[in-house]
């Protein structure tokens, strides 16, 4: 089972100015650095919360199908299921009709189960992909606050302690109360 991101969300859930005025920097010398370390934060707290904070595109990849004919998708929350793509055994692919699919996205992780048994897929490996959008919006002000606060955060933590280590050691440390801000949108271990 692999998880990965094909369509990047087209804007952070925090602003340049709303970092900066949290920062209290006045000046245009380090926008550069502070974009990047709003998008690293929003990365971190992506990763460690199992959350899309705003829309973008995800793509699970299976060998075969569960046996309990449910499958899970591990980033939240999820908007919509796109296609669920069926490949050959000369890797031609095939798209199961969304009338034998059942999306549950209140559930935690959400739950795509199918009415009947799919067919196998022809390929070994990678013989399934299941594409679906996920997040909390188009918008910084469609994400939670909790979740928007602990970007500030972490972006803050690292822009103070920036100059005393390299990029390779980066991230140094989490701050404290980050971990609190976050807890509530951990997504469940199966």
């Amino acid at each position: 089972m692999t998880l990965f991101r094909t369509l990047d969300p087209a804007v952070e859930p925090v602003t340049l100015s709303e970092v900066k005025a949290h920062l209290r920097i006045d000046h245009t010398q380090e926008d550069g650095l502070i974009e990047g370390l709003i998008r690293a934060a929003r990365q971190e707290v992506e990763k460690a919360t199992g959350q899309a904070l705003i829309d973008q595109g995800w793509r699970l990849v299976l060998d075969d199908w569960p046996p309990q004919d449910t499958v899970f998708l591990r980033r939240t929350p999820v908007k919509a299921v796109l296609a669920v793509t069926l490949f050959d055994a000369d890797g031609a692919g095939s798209v199961i009709d969304p009338a034998t699919y059942l999306l549950d996205s209140v559930s935690l992780p959400a739950r795509l189960h199918f009415s009947r048994r799919p067919l196998e897929p022809g390929q070994a490996m990678n013989g399934i992909e299941i594409d679906f959008s996920a997040g909390y919006g188009e918008a910084g002000t469609d994400v939670p606050d909790l979740l928007r606060r602990a970007i500030l955060m972490l972006t803050g933590h690292w822009y103070e302690f920036r100059a005393q280590y390299g990029v390779a050691d980066q991230p140094v440390s989490l701050p404290q109360g980050f971990q609190r801000l976050i807890d509530a949108f951990r997504m469940p271990r199966l």
